[in-house]
């Protein structure tokens, strides 16, 4: 069995201000960092092969702090970045909302494909799905944690469980640092095992035992 867990990145100014990130390479700031170093320790504990991260720098800094607990080498990989929201990238939702009204209706829509330069769905989950992959494949049968981003994790987990957009849209975005584990073998390829985990459910979920 393999299993995979696609980490999203800690918080960042731009997420607490509601800004579009994109691909912007936005710092982690404090409560990112603690979140980093809080979720590595749980991290470790399911004892990971191998550490591969976006190489914007919040999903880097995040799998920098899983790599001082166990010692891994971090692999960056430009396709873990996260999706282009093209003229989006760098406005504040709400200014989104007043100056592309009709690209914003269609993206709340879950229009896959809603203008404006953003990099449609498909192109996403296809560009995150073959970085998950082959990030699984350095590592066959082990564990390999994958620290990316919100909306790519969601598409590359999709891409990778055969999930349509509709499916997809059901699925809770993940919290900062935490993460989706997806576990894969031969009798049922790769299924989804658990969802939106991190420090707080991890841990009742270790007492529960």
């Amino acid at each position: 069995m393999t299993r995979l867990i696609v980490w999203r990145h800690g918080n960042t100014d731009w997420n607490a201000a509601s800004r579009v990130q994109g691909q912007t390479d936005v710092a982690l700031n404090d409560l990112g960092r603690e979140q980093a170093r809080t979720a590595a320790p749980l991290l470790a504990a399911l004892r990971p092969d191998a550490i591969v991260a976006s190489d914007l720098s919040r999903a880097a800094d995040t799998a920098a702090a899983l790599a001082a607990v166990t010692g891994l080498p971090v692999r960056t990989d430009a396709r873990l970045r996260e999706r282009h929201f093209g003229q989006w990238q760098g406005l504040l939702l709400t200014e989104v909302k007043q100056r592309f009204a009709a690209e914003h209706a269609r993206w709340r829509a879950g229009d896959p494909d809603p203008g404006a330069g953003i990099e449609s769905l498909d192109d996403l989950g296809k560009r995150l799905g073959t970085a998950f992959q082959e990030a699984a494949d350095l590592v066959p049968g082990g564990t390999v944690v994958v620290a990316t981003h919100g909306a790519g994790a969601r598409q590359g987990c999709g891409h990778l469980l055969g999930w349509d957009h509709a499916v997809l849209r059901t699925v809770g975005s993940l919290q900062n640092c935490h993460w989706t584990e997806l576990r894969h073998n031969d009798a049922r390829g790769w299924h989804l095992y658990a969802h939106n985990v991190g420090p707080i459910t991890a841990t009742v979920a270790a007492e529960a035992v």
